[in-house]
């Protein structure tokens, strides 16, 4: 099914390879997400400390996002993806061997932090490959497949292979068990897929100055540095969830199992709309899309999903459903990956920096909203920042249009790619 997906779309063997390779390799980056925090609170530390762990993490993977795009510009996208591939490898040993069974705070962070800067240059680095690989009039179905492939292996494959895996293995082992997932989509992603990519030996390579395009570009075209606000503020709710969302949950009756089951719901319906989002865009309006689906539905979702079970209390089904809803909404943001370099033809690698760095800065604002405020607000309160985040990321979309025929791309961006040769 997937196959035929990918094959409507136009697209080379060569990046369908890298698809399968990025979804096995985010099956094993992503395997612990859904119950690594209460783990680790288990043995003692804080919610605080746990929010400062994953922040941190958060912002080494913000900080290797934002170099992906440039970086793939200048070296080609498969060497920045094999620099991804070893940091993540070096940084999970030092972690596991190191760092966890330390159970200091301290010596944890510098651990897992290294190997927060692997995944981004690995899955980001095949993204920019994907924006100029992919056909111009099918971008948006393209990076919706994507999205597909890498939340499809970081939050809905590898969760559920934990929720299996937990029970044989315990914690250190399954969390050992992720480099065989890593290595095995890298070598699918990368030494399988071999070959000049024909993109890149078209175009002409920058030089290492280049890199401070990745920087500047959002000030000198102030809708590519809102667009990156707004890819900041679209995951960040469901990587805070994770650090205070389990506990939330078991204190009203369900159990470990059963948030994991929410956690794999909530992105197993998220990688279906990641395909259909991504289609319907490419008609819609990615700017629509974005504002109305992503922005105004996160931030009702994101509120039912906390107050449900105050409402219904332990309601699996009910759970579920409203997870999955929340899942679908974030769905809605995979346009950005179209519109973003759209903003910026002639520098699409500086373009998708931004995007990335906002993608990584995420996974460092979702937890810090934790840390910073549920002490004083309690889970309530940060429930309702996420909330406000996402009502301001609706304004800013209001602002982020194509240069010209703002019109045309917001109610079709086919007929404007036909008619302006845009992308």
């Amino acid at each position: 099914m997937l196959q035929r997906m990918i094959a409507r779309t136009g697209l080379s063997p060569k990046l369908m390879l890298g698809y399968a390779g990025v979804l096995i390799f985010m099956m094993g980056e992503g395997l612990e997400q859904g119950w690594l925090s209460p783990y680790l609170i288990e043995k003692g530390l804080s919610v605080q400390q746990s929010a400062l762990l994953f922040s941190v993490y958060g912002f080494a993977a913000a900080i290797a996002a934002w170099f992906s795009g440039v970086l793939a510009e200048i070296y080609t996208a498969k060497r920045v993806m094999l620099v991804g591939l070893v940091l993540f490898m070096i940084g999970s040993v030092l972690f596991l061997t190191i760092g966890l069974p330390s159970n200091h705070l301290m010596t944890m962070i510098p651990t897992y932090a290294l190997r927060g800067l692997g995944y981004p240059l690995f899955a980001y680095g095949f993204l920019v490959w994907v924006a100029y690989e992919a056909p111009r009039e099918r971008l948006g179905s393209a990076v919706g497949i994507f999205w597909f492939v890498y939340s499809g292996g970081l939050s809905v494959l590898g969760v559920l292979y934990s929720s299996i895996a937990l029970p044989i293995l315990g914690e250190i082992h399954t969390l050992w068990s992720a480099l065989i997932f890593v290595m095995l989509g890298a070598t699918i992603a990368l030494f399988l897929n071999r070959g000049k990519d024909e993109a890149e030996a078209q175009r002409e390579k920058p030089t290492l100055a280049y890199v401070l395009k990745g920087i500047t570009i959002a000030f000198e075209n102030p809708k590519i540095g809102l667009g990156g606000i707004v890819r900041t503020i679209n995951t960040s709710a469901a990587y805070g969830f994770v650090v205070f969302m389990p506990t939330y949950m078991m204190d009203f009756g369900f159990t470990r199992t059963d948030w994991l089951h929410m956690y794999a719901a909530l992105w197993g319906v998220n990688i279906i709309f990641n395909l259909l989002f991504g289609i319907i865009s490419d008609g819609l309006g990615w700017r629509n899309v974005v504002m109305w689906f992503g922005c105004i539905g996160c931030a009702v979702t994101t509120v039912l999903f906390f107050y449900l079970p105050q409402w219904l209390g332990a309601n699996y089904l009910a759970t579920i459903v409203i997870a999955g809803l929340f899942g679908a909404c974030l769905a809605a943001f995979v346009p950005l990956s179209a519109l973003m370099p759209s903003l910026a033809p002639e520098n699409k690698g500086a373009a998708m920096s931004i995007l990335n760095l906002g993608a990584g800065l995420s996974t460092f604002v979702g937890p810090a909203v934790v840390g910073l405020f549920i002490g004083p607000f309690g889970a309530a309160g940060v429930i309702w920042i996420y909330t406000g985040l996402y009502l301001l990321a609706a304004v800013l979309m209001k602002f982020v249009t194509l240069p010209a025929g703002d019109a045309s791309a917001d109610s079709g961006n086919t007929r404007l790619i036909k008619q302006k040769g845009a992308l």
